[in-house]
């Protein structure tokens, strides 16, 4: 079955304690377009550029599958740009500058193909945006989003009617505590699907990911790596991942998305070694599957 992401397509700049990069690949929609397409399922994404937007990049998504019927070209308009700077903690990341440029303006309308899409991903946006899509969606199969401190201070009432019409709710620790005022994550995420969703994943960085529903409590652990390059994207990287997995084994049961969190954690993992999608255009499955396996064994008692 295919999966439909809706997200941000941005041209970044990265600072890292030894290197800087300019103008490189990024946005939500990318990371996790890109992760999903590994598990070979129809994907699918919605965004908006501007005239200046690299033609070789979107070559590169279109060799990784990705149909890009939905991605607006504002022939007058300049490309969403975004600029982040990390300390040697590389928790600690300070953002330089955002420009929304083509953004700001940007109301997507589905083509009807993609109306009928199973899999949805609402990544980072405006909860309004993340809201218009579910409703121009036809019975999708598994709706989940993503959001971000911004749009909890800023948009918090149309936040939370979105919660009410998504299956899940990914979003990290920093967030989740400040959403529901609890520091205790376990009563955060409690609290959180009060407000509707099915099940609430929480996302710790170099620590996992954790998921809850009213039944059942789930860790994934993250991947040991010994160094990390840039960890822009890592986040949307496991939202993608867990989602093209899903997609691809039509299956959303408790079983099934305990595995796809640990495909994500893996597809991430791959993300952070590199800056922009660099290390993902080298990734094969057989690299996925192999550190999927040694997680596997990792957590084996």
């Amino acid at each position: 079955m295919a999966v439909l992401v809706v997200g941000t397509v941005t041209l970044d700049t990265i600072e890292m304690p030894r290197k800087r990069v300019e103008d490189v690949l990024g946005g939500s929609g990318v990371y996790a377009t890109v992760a999903a397409s590994f598990f070979e399922c129809p994907v699918r994404l919605v965004g908006v550029v501007g005239a200046d937007f690299p033609h070789a990049y979107t070559d590169f998504l279109h060799t990784r599958g990705i149909d890009l019927q939905g991605l607006e070209r504002v022939d007058n308009g300049r490309t969403f740009r975004w600029g982040g700077r990390y300390a040697e903690d590389y928790n600690v990341r300070d953002t330089i500058f955002t420009e929304l440029n083509v953004v700001a303006d940007f109301h997507p309308v589905l083509p009807d193909v993609y109306r009928q899409t199973p899999y949805l991903f609402l990544a980072n946006n405006p909860p309004q945006l993340q809201l218009s899509i579910i409703e121009q969606a036809t019975a999708p199969k598994l709706v989940v989003c993503d959001t971000m401190d911004f749009w909890i201070n800023e948009e918090r009432e149309a936040l939370e009617a979105l919660l009410a019409r998504v299956d899940i709710l990914i979003l990290n620790d920093s967030e989740a505590r400040l959403l529901t005022g609890d520091s205790n994550l376990m009563r955060a995420a409690q609290a959180m699907l009060r407000h509707g969703p099915k099940r609430v994943i929480v996302k710790k960085g170099e620590h996992g990911a954790i998921s809850i529903t009213a039944s059942s409590f789930f860790s994934a652990p993250a991947y040991p790596l010994t160094q990390v390059a840039d960890p822009t994207g890592a986040g949307d990287s496991f939202a993608g991942g867990m989602m093209g997995y899903l997609a691809s084994v039509e299956d959303t049961s408790e079983e099934a998305i305990r595995s796809a969190m640990v495909y994500g954690t893996v597809v991430a993992s791959f993300n952070i070694e590199d800056f922009s999608i660099n290390r993902q255009r080298r990734v094969k499955f057989s690299e996925i599957s192999e550190r999927y396996q040694q997680l596997q064994e990792a957590v084996h008692f």
